[in-house]
């Protein structure tokens, strides 16, 4: 009997739609993406699901229309549907495909614009917490300047404060990635690029590579965890005061082409990572800057090669 059912092709149609729905219903605690947990992932949430409301319209609009035609226009005894093979144009339906799709590109591009130039600027009013990110070969460095504490493949960070996340790479480029928190940003030898990120509840958040450039780069994975920023404090104290200090030799070995767990140093070598920052800012008042001090207060200055 299913045989035969599953031989309709409507109710094939209404099979595979079935399946879809099922699978894109699971969206549980699993898909990351969906369950953002600080203000830029939730923004870039929302625009996610404009668009994909403005979609479901167009979609909608196009299988009503073709069902209106399979069924208005087929072949069968008994239609009473004009032949007409030859027609020019309906100005009407004209101008309405395409405005239609110009005012659904006008709904979505308004907010897009808008979210993308607020999200390029810091919270006013608010000191960020300063990381340096260094994406080596199989593995992250996280360097913190106001704390002068180091990770590998671990970052802690506090709730509530914006974390100003500046970005290099000694290894081919990449792209630093935590779901829960927003999207991606790339990491560049000889440039750094900013991203501020910010959690607003306690929890362990997953991080990844987002640009695979072969072998290994899968396997980029770290954990972030979110804690009060008294919490944070202690931590960075109690780093600093019991872990070893990482020397060059250290970082020579985090070079090397493998991978590793987490690490922690209680201080690192000031030349580690660039001085100047050399790509696009998160002020709106420039396009590069140079950044100084460990609560990132900004200057500016022409484009420069950077060396380690």
């Amino acid at each position: 009997m299913f045989v035969r059912w599953s031989k309709n092709p409507y109710r094939k149609l209404i099979l595979a739609a079935l399946t879809a729905g099922i699978f894109s219903a699971g969206c549980g605690q699993h898909y990351v993406l969906f369950h953002p947990a600080g203000p830029v992932g939730r923004q870039e949430l929302h625009l996610m699901e404009l668009a994909a409301i403005a979609m479901g319209i167009v979609i909608a609009i196009v299988f009503a229309l073709f069902v209106y035609v399979v069924i208005r226009f087929r072949d069968t005894p008994g239609n009473t549907a004009p032949y007409r093979p030859d027609w020019n144009n309906h100005k009407l339906l004209e101008v309405l495909w395409w405005i239609g799709p110009a005012v659904l590109l006008t709904i979505i591009a308004i907010p897009t614009v808008s979210t993308i130039y607020r999200l390029d600027h810091l919270p006013k009013a608010k000191d960020p917490v300063v990381i340096d990110v260094t994406s080596l070969t199989w593995k992250w460095l996280f360097e913190y300047p106001g704390q002068k504490v180091a990770t590998v493949n671990y970052l802690e960070i506090p709730t509530g404060e914006p974390v100003l996340f500046k970005m290099t790479a000694d290894s081919p480029m990449n792209t630093l990635w935590i779901p829960q928190l927003g999207g991606m940003e790339y990491t560049m030898p000889n440039r750094v690029l900013p991203l501020w990120l910010q959690a607003d509840k306690p929890g362990t958040y997953w991080g990844a590579s987002g640009n695979y450039s072969g072998t290994g780069f899968e396997k980029m994975f770290f954990t972030v965890k979110a804690v009060s920023p008294s919490q944070f404090k202690q931590w960075t104290a109690r780093v600093h005061a019991t872990a070893s200090p990482m020397t060059m030799a250290d970082y020579q070995k985090l070079l090397k082409h493998d991978t590793m767990g987490q690490a922690f140093f209680g201080s690192y070598p000031t030349d580690t990572f660039p001085n100047e920052a050399t790509g696009f800012t998160l002020t709106g008042g420039g396009m590069y800057m140079v950044m100084h001090g460990q609560h990132g207060s900004l200057s500016y200055s022409p484009m420069a090669t950077t060396q380690r």
